[in-house]
């Protein structure tokens, strides 16, 4: 039998992931890579040094977790030569596509002939209204998303090298006139990139996440776990962001200079006010 390495997109999938028949190891990726300090050599001792300070200042992670719950995990990568069959486990959404390019350029470094590489990556689905994300699917169901997993060569990596070296950059002009869709087995590439320039900051100084903050909070909703939960609804009808709560109370305290709390009630302050008009 061959030998199979499953790499997954969260700890969530592999609880699911347990519950089917599908053969193999299996190699979490924990990583946010859409979030924070980057460096273009994935793997590289500047690489986790800018994760580390990123997670240690920004979401207040000591350095000695992120070792344990993520680059520990990684790392298991370099071993990859005893394996006949590797499959990746992704999802449409930009937080997935920004970690699937930094795998595909990991894994370049290690990259076998005799190694078959393989994508899985979720989304459209015949006869869904929504895009699809792998915990909409059974265990049962894993196994026909495994049949139909796509074939992933040498320049399929390259390919995925050289978005992740334009995504790093972060030149607006750049991304906007690079075609992520010229590779039709990264099928969302395109779409998460799009949504990614939608970071960049707008004509009044802010971003789209950052307006539709402050248009929740103008709203009324003053609590911020019910601001971050009516961006969770927002992102999951509107947008392809796939991020997490940890990422929006990220977002909303970056903005601590509109609002202002008294009573964990938070209002718009004048500047915010001033941007709502």
């Amino acid at each position: 039998m061959n030998k199979k390495l499953h790499i997954l997109n969260g700890d969530s999938i592999a609880h699911i992931f347990s519950k089917t028949s599908i053969q193999g190891d299996l190699i979490i990726w924990r990583e946010m890579l859409c979030d924070g300090f980057l460096h273009k050599n994935v793997g590289s001792d500047e690489f986790w040094k800018k994760r580390y300070t990123f997670f240690e200042e920004e979401m207040g992670i000591a350095k000695i977790e992120y070792f344990d719950k993520t680059i520990k995990e990684i790392i298991k990568l370099e071993d990859v030569c005893d394996y006949d069959e590797i499959v990746l486990w992704f999802e449409y959404d930009l937080f997935c596509q920004v970690n699937l390019m930094a795998l595909c350029v990991y894994l370049l470094k290690y990259f076998r002939k005799n190694i078959n590489y393989y994508l899985v990556c979720a989304g459209h689905e015949r006869g869904k209204q929504y895009l699809q994300t792998l915990s909409d699917y059974s265990p049962i169901e894993y196994q026909t998303l495994y049949k139909n997993k796509i074939k992933l060569t040498r320049n399929d990596f390259l390919f995925a090298q050289q978005c992740w070296e334009i995504y790093v950059t972060n030149d607006l002009q750049e991304l906007k006139q690079f075609e992520f869709k010229k590779n039709v087995k990264f099928e969302y590439l395109q779409l998460a990139m799009d949504q990614h320039l939608q970071r960049f900051s707008g004509q009044n100084g802010l971003n789209q996440i950052e307006n539709q903050i402050l248009e929740i909070i103008n709203s009324g909703i003053s609590n911020k776990n019910a601001i971050v939960k009516e961006l969770l609804r927002w992102q999951q009808k509107e947008t392809v962001y796939g991020f997490g709560d940890l990422q929006y109370f990220l977002y909303l305290k970056k903005l601590r200079n509109f609002y202002s709390v008294k009573n964990e009630i938070i209002t718009l302050n004048n500047k915010g006010k001033e941007l709502m008009r």
